[in-house]
């Protein structure tokens, strides 16, 4: 060993004696006749000093020490002078006098200086992900995960889980997401997919009756990218035989308190607060409501009926909906600062937003629209929102997709900018979920999950025994699916599947998947479903992003070892890369278009 610990695990019981460390040069600060240097490593910093009185050979060449060499030191370790302490750092009451200095490995001038690296451009860091990696943040990030990732399969373990993997070559099934194929050199003409996710092999599982499966597994999908996705993303993976919702829920609500405990000393309540779909999307505005701060929706259709005002009864008449948040204490607004927040509504997608300041102070209420509602209404109004003298009332009328995005974005973002967004983790289950949605450019149903949803115990027989082409019977359908959020990200999602041959049949029917087009995307699920299927469901957690959340960082990448662009692409590697001709041909493909493998 050319170290005898990690330069952050020195304590003042080390002090007299003599040792070795090994590490980074962080930092050099020459004093003239000292020279102090900040060696780190994985578990931190220690200050090691070169003076000529213990070695002047050590200190000589500790002048031509450069940031980010690697060097390998002994010296016996000492107390700090009184008043020279470090108490930001554990080991900032002891340093090393060197008496010998080996230098490892030398550096090359850095990119960007790796004290100001937080501040330096994402592609650059990308590029040099190695020196990134270095940063204490990023390696604590890491070090999270794996803890996290060990927390969770020891909880599994003991629930009587099995780690089974399962395959990453596997057959394109085109529903959902665009699949990352594999061409295969010995089947020419034919691709593997990259798995979405491992769904149908983990409920071939529960037919083969292992009863309990989980994995810590990679995912792939060929998809627009943001700050939260990436095209090869983590998923804690579990299915369970003869469960139904309730088990599932309350397992996941055991991991996560087990979890948080462990990872964070934070204790999580349960059991988490439950919404249903209908009930997130009437209050919230989407399916995955940040519950730490209010600004809830209201709807203001009925008041809006009352008044004369153009906008909103043309959107009511048209099946539209009104809709309306609280900005608390912002009746101080300039016109101008309305007219920037009106802009930042059309960013998100509205045709305008009205508004109206509260000012019963001074006696009533302010707005261009006001004159078009009875005094008595636009009490009303304030009265639903709870909106109080210095307050503004925000409207959005609209089609009710439209109405529940543009709102629901609002609300956080004058979440954020009025400071209600209060720390700590707040836990949702959303259930309750349509089993169907109408997908109005192919004028025919899709599965709002999957097509291997089940649906609730108490529509299973309206669905069987109803008439597929009423969309009305069809659209009431709900499903046994359930998503779990966390601080207004959803961090996994699940069902309960179906495993009775009639109503998966009828599900395809409905579909529109005929009995050819399910075997040849399906088909050997459906096999193994005819022998003995039980009951089973699971849920999908998504690592990164629950990672992300725990450790505060802004966006997935800064949890994951080697992340890619949004354009899907490697800076460190390369990768998307040209490939040879040769390969190409092998592959038996041909490209239109033209690349040159040496540029």
């Amino acid at each position: 060993m050319i170290r005898d610990k990690g330069c952050g695990e020195v304590k003042e019981t080390d002090i007299g004696s003599v040792m070795s460390l090994s590490g980074w040069v962080f930092r050099r600060r020459d004093h003239g006749g000292l020279i102090f240097i900040d060696l780190r490593d994985r578990s931190g910093l220690c200050q090691v000093v070169f003076s000529p009185d213990v070695s002047r050979e050590s200190h000589e060449e500790a002048h031509d020490l450069r940031a980010e060499y690697v060097i390998s030191v002994s010296g016996e370790m000492r107390k700090r002078p009184e008043g020279t302490e470090n108490p930001n750092i554990p080991t900032g009451n002891v340093e090393m006098y060197v008496k010998k200095l080996e230098v490892l490995n030398e550096s090359s001038p850095l990119p960007y200086s790796m004290e100001e690296a937080a501040d330096a451009g994402e592609a650059l860091r990308f590029k040099h992900r190695y020196l990134d990696l270095r940063r204490p943040e990023m390696q604590r990030n890491l070090i999270m995960r794996h803890g996290i990732s060990k927390v969770m399969r020891d909880y599994l373990d003991e629930k009587g889980f099995l780690e089974i993997e399962t395959p990453m070559l596997t057959k394109s099934t085109p529903e959902g997401a665009r699949d990352y194929l594999v061409p295969s050199r010995l089947n020419p003409g034919h691709f593997y997919a990259l798995p979405q996710s491992p769904q149908l092999f983990k409920q071939i599982l529960m037919v083969s009756g292992l009863e309990k499966y989980f994995q810590i597994v990679k995912c792939f999908r060929d998809e627009d990218l943001r700050a939260d996705r990436q095209p090869e993303f983590t998923q804690v993976d579990l299915e369970i035989s003869f469960a139904d919702r309730e088990d599932i829920l309350q397992l996941i609500e055991g991991m996560m308190k087990t979890l948080f405990k462990n990872m964070l000393d934070t204790d999580i309540e349960t059991p988490f607060h439950r919404l249903t779909f209908h009930e997130s999307m009437e209050r919230f505005g989407n399916d995955k409501p940040d519950l730490r701060f209010g600004l809830e929706l209201k709807d203001m259709a009925d008041l809006a009926w009352k008044g004369t005002f153009k906008v909103f009864l043309d959107a009511l008449q048209n099946r539209g909906i009104v809709k309306a948040i609280n900005g608390k204490g912002m009746a101080s607004l300039s016109r101008k600062e309305i007219d920037m927040l009106t802009s930042e509504a059309q960013s998100f997608g509205a045709k305008g937003l009205a508004w109206i300041k509260v000012k019963s102070a001074s006696g009533g209420f302010e707005s261009p629209i006001a004159k078009f509602f009875p005094e008595e209404i636009l009490r009303k109004m304030a009265e639903r929102l709870e909106a109080e003298d210095g307050d503004l009332m925000l409207f959005v009328a609209d089609k009710p997709k439209v109405t529940y995005d543009v709102l629901s974005r609002m609300r956080l973002s004058l979440g954020e900018r009025l400071n209600l967004i209060k720390p700590g983790f707040k836990f949702t289950w959303i259930t309750d979920f349509p089993l169907l949605e109408w997908d109005e450019e192919e004028s025919r149903f899709q599965a709002m999950h999957h097509p291997f949803t089940s649906p609730m115990n108490e529509d299973a027989e309206k669905m069987l025994t109803g008439d597929i082409n009423d969309k009305e019977m069809l659209s009431s359908l709900r499903a046994k699916a359930y998503d779990i959020v966390l601080n207004g990200y959803e961090i996994g999602g699940g069902s309960i599947r179906i495993h009775r041959q009639a109503v998966q049949k009828k599900m395809f029917e409905i579909l529109d998947i005929s009995d050819e087009d399910a075997r040849v995307k399906f088909g050997f699920l459906l096999d193994a479903l005819q022998y003995g299927a039980p009951p089973h469901g699971g849920i999908a957690l998504g690592l990164d992003r629950l990672v992300m959340i725990m450790v505060g960082a802004a966006s997935i990448r800064d949890v994951i070892a080697f992340p890619k662009t949004q354009k899907a692409v490697c800076l460190m590697s390369g990768a998307p890369s040209v490939v040879e001709p040769k390969q190409l041909k092998e592959l038996h493909i041909k490209t239109d278009v033209q690349l040159d493998f040496k540029t």
